[in-house]
This record gives structure tokens, sequence and C-alpha cells, in this order.
């Protein structure tokens, strides 16, 4: 979601593009992407700025909402396939890096200059990527092991690497964490949301009118509007909840 509150989507229509959807649930092809490139997951920066893991490229993409212009700010050979990102107070980003048919998975730095660094590699699948509200944790899910791990983010990486919960059934996708720092988390397969709070305890879990929710954000007049990708009925869905998100917030005190 945008400063306006237009919600952001990619392959929308057609593989390879990104999408706009108005508050009000006009939607448009906002941008095409170079050939070659397939969007996955998106971030803004508190300057407007989009950044697009490209996961077909080992991009992560920086789109201009103004000019619509698409550069790519960092590339990585040694990525499998970008997934999703995540973005802290400073601009750096975290990417996720799954390897779908190894079961594996790494996680990446990008900084504000497009310098990418390894952080950790032999994980599972990694997938859903967010940094708490004060910063110091990183937090990623793992879609087939149904694990939420939690890292400490020192000036060198990470480390204090430690599970926060793990799930009995049903698969991960994306992740945001709201103002109190409670993660909100897609169940691919179950048709939910996840609210599971900085203790690995899990809140509640909302249902999403389709069984394959793939990504969410935060958005609306007042924040406390999610919005959810749903792959059944390839639609964008919302619910209310009681806590504004994090980066909606930060939009407020740019």
């Amino acid at each position: 979601v945008d400063a306006k509150g237009n919600v952001y989507a990619v392959n929308f229509a057609r593989q390879g593009t990104i999408g706009r959807t108005t508050p009000d649930g006009k939607s448009e092809v906002f941008v095409e992407l170079p050939k070659g490139s397939t969007g996955n997951g998106i971030r803004f920066d508190r300057k407007g700025m989009m950044y697009v893991a490209d996961y077909t490229g080992h991009n992560v993409l920086r789109v201009d909402p103004k000019t619509r212009r698409v550069t790519v700010f960092a590339h990585e050979s040694a990525m499998n396939q970008p997934n999703d990102l995540a973005i802290a107070e400073d601009g750096t980003l975290y990417a996720s890096d799954p390897n779908w048919k190894e079961g594996t998975g790494q996680l990446w730095r990008i900084d504000p200059n497009g310098k990418v660094t390894k952080l950790a590699e032999g994980m599972g699948t990694t997938n859903g990527i967010e940094v708490s509200p004060d910063g110091k944790t990183l937090y990623v899910n793992e879609s087939v092991q149904r694990n939420v791990w939690a890292f400490d983010i020192t000036p060198s990486g990470i480390t204090n690497k430690r599970l926060l919960i793990q799930f009995p059934d049903h698969g991960f996708d994306g992740m945001r964490a709201d103002v109190k720092g409670n993660l909100y988390i897609t169940r691919h397969g179950k048709g939910t949301v996840a609210v599971v709070s900085p203790e690995g305890k899990v809140l509640r879990e909302i249902e999403v009118l389709g069984t394959r929710p793939s990504n969410l954000c935060f958005g609306g007049k007042d924040g406390k509007t999610v919005y959810v990708t749903e792959v059944d009925h390839q639609r964008l869905v919302q619910f209310r909840t009681d806590t504004p998100g994090l980066e909606w917030q930060r939009w407020q005190r740019k």
C-alpha cells in the first residue's frame, strides 16, 4: 500500500505486471516489468519508492511510482528466487529466498546503496519476512516446514536464531507486523490469516474467503484495514483489525 492508500499486487491480469487498486476498488495494470522479470513481494520506502522481489531475474527492482520507470536496484545471481521483502526504518531491505525444489532457503540483506549480503543459508523454504517495530528483530517463516524464526539484527548481520512458533499443518506465505509487533501470517491451504504475538502465541485467525491467501498488507484511512491477495478466486479481499500496521504508521511520520 502506498501513502495514498492504493494497493499494489504483482502478476495482475497476467504474469510480469504490477496492478494498482484504489481504496474504492478500481483496478488497472500499473506497470509492465522488463522481459524476464516476474514480481513477488513489494515494499515501499519512506520516500515513496517501490521495491519488488523479481524471482525470475534474481533481482530487487525499484519502481518510481511518479514516472513508472523500472530499474534494477540490486542483482545477485546466487539468489535462488527472491520471494518476499521486509524493510527497516532506515530503508534496509531483507529478502527471503526459497529453493522450492530442494526445500531449502536463504536470507539476504540489501543495503540502501544496493549492496547485497547473504545473511543465512541452509534454512527451510523461507517466505514471509518482517522486521519488528523496534528494528531489533528479523522474523522469517518457512512455508513447507511451517516454522516462524526470529533473529537478532546486528550491524554485521543476524544472530541468535530461535523458533518463535511452529504450526502442525498448512503452509505459510506473506507476513506483516502491526505497531504492537504482532505478526499477521497468511496460512496457505487453510484460508486464514493467523495473528501471532511477539511471544509466539496465536491470538486469533481470520478467514479470508478462499483457501489460498498469498500475501497481505495494511492500509485504509486508519491503517487497520488488511488487504489479502487470494489465489483461489484471483481477488483482493479485506478485513478490519484493531491495531494499525507498522508500515502504515511509518507513512504518517515521514
